[in-house]
């Protein structure tokens, strides 16, 4: 898998590159539409999805097929896709989802403050944080812009980091990429 890796280290590289370009995307027009967030997502998954399953099919010659990264790759380019031909539902149902999600936790976290009441002290701050997480979905639902613009944000941070960390392990790989070529061959 080194070996592969090292050898495809480029492909890293530009995976990370495309992160970063988007995560400073989502900075750079901070008033943008949410129908735009959802192309320029839709466009980066799409595209991550395009370099995965490229990877999988370079990675083949060197045994056995990477089923999991060919079938993340598949996943990523149907829901690119599908952010393409659907942009307007596609954010919306990402926007219900996460209120659903803290709605629901929000309240097993207060649920489980009340039966803790006796065992631990402090609970209260569990049901403060439970009902914080309330708020949030009730929010979320009650004014989806205001939640796309703050999803902006946190997809734009994740996209800068996980954008970075890329860049590092590929030219990580490249300085190795002479090693393991040597000790391959």
């Amino acid at each position: 898998m080194l070996h592969l890796l090292s050898r495809n280290w480029w492909a890293v590289l530009l995976r990370g590159v495309c992160a970063v370009i988007f995560g400073l995307a989502a900075f750079a027009w901070p008033g943008i539409t949410l129908a735009v967030l959802i192309l320029f997502f839709g466009a980066y998954v799409l595209v991550d999805g395009v370099f995965a399953v490229a990877s999988s099919f370079g990675r083949r010659k060197d045994g056995k097929f990477p089923w999991s990264m060919f079938i993340v790759g598949l996943i990523s380019i149907a829901v690119g896709v599908i952010t393409f031909v659907l942009p307007g539902l596609t954010a919306l149902a990402l926007l219900y989802l996460i209120a659903a999600w803290a709605i629901v936790r929000g309240i097993f976290e207060v649920v489980a403050a009340i039966e803790l009441r006796k065992q631990i002290e402090g609970e209260w701050f569990l049901i403060f944080a439970g009902i914080a997480s309330v708020l949030f979905g009730v929010l979320v639902v009650l004014w989806p812009g205001a939640g796309a613009l703050a999803l902006l944000w946190l997809i734009g941070i994740f996209a800068i980091i996980f954008g970075v960390l890329l860049i590092i392990l590929a030219f990580k790989l490249r300085g190795l990429k002479k090693r393991v070529e040597q000790a391959a061959g």
